[in-house]
């Protein structure tokens, strides 16, 4: 099966697992071309994506999408992540969204807020990750500058909570939740969100030389942070909240603008490595 061409993608995560993206969300600017693409990559069958199609004033663009980051048993995370990525390559996409549900390690923040993270840390043991050995990855403004000032703008007319311009996200392995004693470790670090999904995703986005930018939805309290948390709120918020944002980021990738005005392509640069072992051989 051929790969679609589409510039742009979205990743969903759990905020928006609990309904059907975008059937359940009845919008008229959104028309779905294809749906349960599967494709055959070096890593594996792929999960399955969407084709859509979104009009709007910056005309009718295409979006490939998928559903909780391509994680499915009997797939390593690792593979999943290269499958979603490699397929994104070959279909020229540009410019990444994903969404996710995080757990407030800075005690400032409350369940339903949103926070565009500006930087990560990797806790996890998913380091060597990635389609090619081809590239030096700078990660610099891993997320998207200009994505993220988009996103701020666009979610702060339309979103009935808090949103949050920066954060740490700090990424761990699940798919259990952290102790207390992590939780700990991450807020001296200086981090203000957990989750399990930025990496390996910012660094394969930046390998194929994509911008990426993420929502994060406030879903519980990380361990030994404000109060345990509870799994009727948590539940709560993941059938509650998702129409409302998985509606917001398709208005966000209508809306758009096409012009890439970022240096994310720039800071994959050719690995020097390949001299050296030539040298050596």
């Amino acid at each position: 099966m051929n790969i679609p061409a589409s510039e742009l993608a979205l990743i969903g995560g759990s905020s928006t697992l609990s309904i059907e993206m975008p059937e359940d969300l009845n919008l008229d600017y959104v028309n779905i071309i294809e749906k349960d693409l599967t494709f055959t990559t070096p890593f594996g069958t792929s999960p399955a994506f969407k084709l859509l199609e979104l009009t709007g004033a910056e005309g009718t663009r295409r979006v490939l999408t998928c559903r909780m980051h391509g994680w499915r048993s009997g797939v390593t995370r690792a593979d999943a992540s290269r499958q979603i990525f490699w397929v994104f390559k070959q279909a020229g996409v540009k410019r990444i969204l994903v969404e996710g549900g995080v757990g407030a390690i800075n005690h400032l923040l409350r369940t339903r807020d949103l926070v565009i993270a500006h930087d990560y840390m990797d806790f996890s043991v998913r380091k060597d990750v990635g389609l090619e050995a081809k590239h030096l990855l700078v990660m610099r403004e891993a997320l998207c500058p200009e994505m993220r000032r988009s996103l701020v703008k666009h979610l702060e007319n339309h979103w009935k909570g808090r949103v949050f311009d920066r954060g740490i996200y700090v990424n761990t392995d699940g798919r259990h939740f952290e102790s207390p004693a992590e939780v700990n470790l991450f807020k001296i670090a200086g981090g203000d969100i957990v989750g399990q999904s930025i990496c390996p995703e910012v660094y394969l986005a930046r390998e194929i030389g994509a911008c990426y930018a993420g929502i994060y939805l406030v879903v519980n309290y990380a361990e030994g942070i404000v109060a345990p948390w509870r799994h009727e709120e948590l539940a709560d918020i993941f059938y509650n909240e998702s129409c409302m944002l998985g509606g917001l980021m398709l208005e966000f990738l209508r809306d758009l603008p096409t012009r890439q005005d970022c240096t994310c392509p720039s800071l994959r640069k050719e690995t020097l490595l390949k001299e050296v072992y030539h040298k050596e051989g």
